[in-house]
């Protein structure tokens, strides 16, 4: 009994290590903004940007159009100030509305790779944690743009980015959903 009160202290102190870990990672990754290239000079993703991290952004990788996976929302200031600066640094600003909590349509699909496809280079994609709706954008462009192979495009949703995509856990799984409802399209099992 002794050996199991241990073991059973043990592992509750594992999984409070690891749960820690977790939430900082996870912590750094909005401190940080979530900034990461998808494409180097093409595509890149991230959470939602100040207007200086903006700036930065379109400084540092010269980037020329905002897609934003939130949907216009002209009552909120993050939105206001978004459109405000991507106008002031003369980029494209686009509102393409997903939901992490719903399963992309497929007609939804096929206009965000349209948007992705044709808007002017390098390209900024971004929700609001800048990983799940992110995410699943990033690896449609991989897979149907690019032409990547599955498990590269696949990588885009992971805890790399903050993704969590646990079914009855996280309220992001759609976002997994979706990328196996689409994954035959592009010839992937």
């Amino acid at each position: 009994m002794r050996r199991f009160k241990r073991a059973a202290l043990s592992l509750t102190g594992a999984i409070l290590v690891v749960a820690a870990l977790g939430g900082g990672y996870l912590g750094f990754l909005q401190l940080s903004g979530n900034f990461h290239a998808v494409i180097d000079g093409e595509l890149y993703r991230s959470a939602q940007p100040t207007p200086a991290r903006l700036a930065e952004y379109v400084r540092d990788y010269g980037i020329k159009t905002v897609v934003n996976l939130r949907g216009s929302n002209p009552a909120q200031g993050w939105y206001r100030e978004e459109v405000v600066t991507a106008s002031a640094l003369g980029i494209a600003h686009i509102d393409f509305a997903m939901s992490a909590r719903r399963v992309l349509a497929a007609s939804d699909k096929d206009a965000l790779l349209a948007i992705l496809r044709d808007a002017p280079k390098p390209i900024l994609i971004h929700c609001e944690a800048g990983a799940d709706r992110s995410g699943l954008a990033a690896a449609l462009y991989l897979a149907a743009i690019r032409g990547s192979g599955e498990e590269t495009a696949k990588r885009q949703l992971s805890f790399r980015y903050g993704h969590i995509g646990l079914p009855y856990v996280s309220q992001a799984y759609p976002m997994d959903q979706s990328w196996r409802n689409f994954e035959p399209l592009f010839g992937f099992n």
